[in-house]
């Protein structure tokens, strides 16, 4: 059952209500009898751990047998082998 906040317009008295979703809001103060109005609240709830979007989906391992590309992997694109067994640069020199 969701706790409510209000909070007095007369005798500024904030107080808390347990109440379902589909009661009618409180309208008078217990201390004093005036008006009350809501009070809009922080929550508690707080996602931690893994597994939620914002934190974990970018950083997924790999399957088995299958890796991210490795520096090593792009040193190896600028250099080819010639069909003479000498290495080429991929970048010409001016």
């Amino acid at each position: 059952m969701p706790i409510y906040e209000y909070q007095c317009d007369a005798c500024q008295h904030q107080f808390d209500a347990f109440q379902k979703i589909t009661d009618a809001p409180l309208e008078t103060c217990p201390e004093c009898g005036g008006p009350v109005h809501k009070l809009v609240s922080r929550t508690s709830f707080v996602l931690k751990g893994g597994g939620w979007y914002a934190t974990e989906y970018g950083n997924l391992k790999p399957p088995k047998g299958e890796s991210k590309e490795s520096p090593k992997a792009d040193a190896g694109k600028a250099e080819k082998k010639s069909t003479t067994g000498k290495k080429e640069s991929s970048a010409k020199a001016a």
